[in-house]
């Protein structure tokens, strides 16, 4: 399904016109509980149990009537009813969720947000995420999506940067992390709250979602009449917002440590869709039939763009995962299609894979690891595949990759892997054993993405080919630069920054990189000083970098984590100090002395650890050596 270019002038009528088309069906799928009747007849050795809600039968007074002729039939002493509790997805309808952010959209309109005015959502992934952007910026303002795994100053930072009039937030736990800062936040007018609670701050005024959708704003119910009445078009949600119109500021890691804005426009994130439906067209991704597993933070480009906008520009459903714990069993109820992936969930997968065959017999090993050395040439060697392989080949499917494929649920078409490098090694894998990996390329400040891996012809170890009506050239000292709708406005508040990474146009990526003689991306080396790890997270060491060295005992600190999971670093100790400890021990005077000196070794445990607390999930320093010059 490839969408028509330039179709929608803003993400809110692409949103609304989606959802007259497809009122009934089902849009977001969540977690859930579901109550249901199970009977068990109780034998002294055995009990059999009988859910009845699962069969679609109710527990009827003439059913109950039967149940101790049944008991008798069945040799049973007692019978047991019961009422539990399971866990299952549930659908919202792109009617229903069309209905809420009519709802959220008139309850700020009423709070005077309107055009241009920020609001941040602290959130996970999940309906009310979904619901409170479209509502944000159907008024006619700016999302602006913050982490849940920041700290209090990290919110701190970006509530003031940002200026935002409004805060939505999730639970009671994320509103404890902003609580102790409202009082130096000025502009924040209003709280809402998604889940039932009180914010216990009486200077911000705090108002309940569910209360939100108890009661109908006249604003609300002059947009449903606008929006989803029987008229083909949506003149005055054209109206809203151009293509040019900032939709989203969102924050990422800055060289110096400081977080930077990027304002990406309604043009640049609707561009990416049209280029990924164009690009993925040869999957045969057939809108209302594809659904998406949404398991990556939404605060974060990469989610926010194609696991949520691309799926409403195609007509799919998404899938909300209750966290990387439970994803395994998420993606086998959903059987998502489509899956935006980072390298370091593929990696784990992997590493699982082949943890669960070490515990395998000889034979299975055997057929294992014959599917992968068969899947690889396959690859590599197609015109080498005798009519022998071939044949063994399919046999393998059915053996080996089908049971790999029943991991993401059965009916996945491909990963789509971006927010980091994705290795060869690690492609391969997979490839191999039956599962498709599009590798992409891109950024924040593009939207993100730049180019994407054709179903097709996938060529692994490159990012693929440049998405539809991107200029893209390699500078003189092999910058990768781009040119188009793609690019962001700017970054929020800081004219300088912006002029220095847009230059007549061309956004300045920061990576370099080659095209191949067929049109693919390479990227080679990084220009800019920003750690991207395998979860996709976007690191400045210079921040942490800063705060050991800060500490008398750390003469200099290097900070390594690109293409990794975690963070790592090496601490340089400061020549008096290392004098004084070694006074207490003349002996360990060797850098590897150093490192197997315990009680050394603790004392900078505890550093490490104290200015951990002040650094996010995915900034923390995880191992550290020592050295010193002495």
């Amino acid at each position: 399904m490839e969408l028509q270019k330039n179709r929608w002038s803003n993400l809110s009528l692409m949103f609304f016109d989606q959802a007259k088309k497809l009122s009934t069906q089902p849009l977001l799928w969540f977690q859930g509980n579901e109550s249901y009747h199970s009977l068990s007849l109780v034998g002294r050795k055995d009990t059999t149990t009988i859910d009845f809600t699962s069969a679609g039968v109710s527990l009827k007074k003439d059913m109950l009537s039967k149940l101790p002729e049944q008991a008798q039939l069945h040799g049973r002493e007692r019978i047991q009813t019961r009422i539990k509790e399971r866990i299952k997805y549930k659908p919202m309808s792109w009617g229903e969720v069309a209905e809420k952010v009519l709802k959220i959209t008139g309850e700020l309109m009423a709070n005077g947000v309107g055009d241009g005015d920020r609001i941040v959502i602290i959130s996970e992934n999940k309906p009310e995420w979904f619901i409170a952007d479209l509502a944000i910026i159907t008024c006619g303002a700016i999302t602006v999506p913050a982490y849940t795994t920041y700290t209090t100053n990290d919110y701190l930072f970006i509530l003031n940067h940002c200026k935002a009039k409004g805060i939505i937030v999730s639970s009671r736990n994320l509103a404890e992390k902003i609580q102790p800062i409202i009082r130096d936040i000025s502009n924040v007018k209003f709280i809402i709250t998604m889940e039932d609670f009180e914010f216990g701050n009486n200077e911000i005024r705090t108002i309940k979602w569910k209360e939100i959708l108890e009661k109908a704003h006249p604003a609300s119910t002059l947009l449903a009449e606008q929006l989803l009445d029987e008229s083909p078009s949506l003149t005055d949600l054209e109206k809203l917002s151009s293509r040019r119109k900032i939709a989203c500021i969102i924050y990422t890691s800055g060289t110096g440590g400081k977080p930077k804005g990027v304002m990406l426009s309604h043009g640049s994130i609707l561009h990416n869709c049209e280029g990924a439906s164009k690009i993925l067209s040869d999957l045969g991704v057939e809108g209302r039939n594809e659904s998406f597993m949404s398991f990556l933070p939404l605060s974060h480009s990469y989610e926010h763009t194609a696991g949520q906008f691309f799926p409403i520009s195609i007509g799919a459903s998404i899938y909300y995962s209750e966290g990387i714990e439970k994803l395994k069993a998420n993606m086998q109820q959903a059987k998502p299609t489509l899956m935006t992936t980072v390298p370091r969930l593929c990696e784990s997968i992997k590493t699982k894979v082949l943890s669960e065959i070490d515990k395998s017999n000889k034979l299975k090993k055997m057929i294992f690891f014959r599917a992968l050395d068969l899947g690889k040439k396959a690859y590599k060697s197609p015109e080498k595949m005798s009519l022998l392989d071939h044949t063994e080949n399919l046999l393998l499917n059915i053996l080996v990759r089908r049971k790999i494929k029943k991991i993401f649920g059965g009916r996945l078409k491909a990963l789509v892997s971006g927010g980091g490098p994705l290795s060869y090694e690690l492609a391969i894998f997979f490839e191999a054993l039956g599962v498709k990996i599009l590798q992409g390329y891109g950024q924040t400040e593009s939207g993100p993405v730049i180019s994407c891996n054709p179903p097709q012809a996938n060529r692994l170890g490159t990012v693929g080919k440049i998405l539809d009506g991107i200029d893209l050239k390699i500078a003189d000292d092999g910058e990768i630069l781009v040119k188009g709708e793609l690019v962001m406005q700017g970054y929020w508040d800081d004219p300088s920054l912006t002029a220095d990474t847009i230059k007549e146009g061309w956004l300045h990526t920061g990576d370099i990189g080659k095209m191949d003689e067929d049109g693919y991306l390479v990227i080679t080396d990084r220009k800019k000083d920003i750690i991207v790890t395998t979860g996709g997270d976007n690191i400045s060491p210079q921040k942490i970098e800063s705060l050991l060295s800060s500490r008398p005992e750390i003469h200099q600190a290097s900070v390594y984590g690109d293409r990794k999971s975690y963070l790592v670093c090496l601490l340089t100790l400061d020549e008096e100090f290392l004098k004084k400890w070694m006074a207490k021990d003349p002996g360990n005077k060797s850098k590897i002395e150093i490192n197997q000196n315990k009680e050394l070794k603790d004392f900078f445990y505890s550093i490490i650890d104290e200015i951990n607390k002040s650094l996010s999930q995915s900034e923390k320093i995880r191992r550290f050596m020592l050295t010193s010059e002495i």
